[in-house]
């Protein structure tokens, strides 16, 4: 584990405030669908800032969903998602994240932080994995990193279920938040 006195090198990394560049990022998430097989689905990234100091393990990152945006290439299931029984968009219109903390762990990079959906906060991490740094053919520094979590979605106020007549559930409760996210640093 790194405390918080340690200062980490990253290859290209740079200081400044890190903005995402949305059509180039997703938050993708999967669940278990009748116990035999994953549904899987995105949203869309409102806005995410990143503010990245000398030392990449004192940055801070928040980020705003869109609820709404909820697609898993079923508009039947996407208008259920969406309504009270699981999301209720009309209610929560954004799903945020504000991280509390980046640490190194067993060699893994992680991100901790405060999910909110539904008005209901919990602490999650994100396994995060840099892609590199870059300058694209207009001049402008980018970033690219995935980042993955899993949580128990009725830790979030998300409880409908359906009890199939094989046994078991229409919908696991284990939920596979997988984030593919580019961003470009502000001069």
């Amino acid at each position: 584990m790194t405390d918080s006195t340690s200062t980490l090198d990253i290859p290209g990394y740079k200081a400044g405030t890190w903005t995402l560049d949305a059509s180039h990022s997703e938050v993708g998430f999967s669940v278990r669908h009748m116990m035999i097989s994953k549904v899987r689905g995105h949203f869309n990234v409102k806005e995410a800032t990143l503010i990245a100091p000398e030392n990449p393990l004192d940055a801070k990152l928040e980020a705003k969903v869109d609820a709404a945006s909820l697609d898993t290439k079923d508009e039947g299931r996407d208008g259920h998602l969406r309504s009270a029984d699981f999301f209720d968009v009309e209610t929560y219109p954004e799903i945020t994240f504000a991280s509390t903390g980046v640490r190194i762990e067993k060699g893994d990079f992680l991100v901790d932080g405060n999910l909110t959906i539904k008005d209901v906060t919990k602490p999650v991490t994100f396994e995060v994995d840099f892609g590199g740094f870059g300058t694209d053919p207009w001049g402008n520094y980018k970033a690219g990193a995935t980042a993955k979590t899993v949580i128990n979605r009725e830790d979030f106020g998300l409880t409908w279920n359906a009890a199939l007549e094989t046994g078991g559930v229409l919908v696991g409760k284990d939920v596979t938040i997988e984030l593919d996210l580019q961003g470009s640093v502000q001069a």
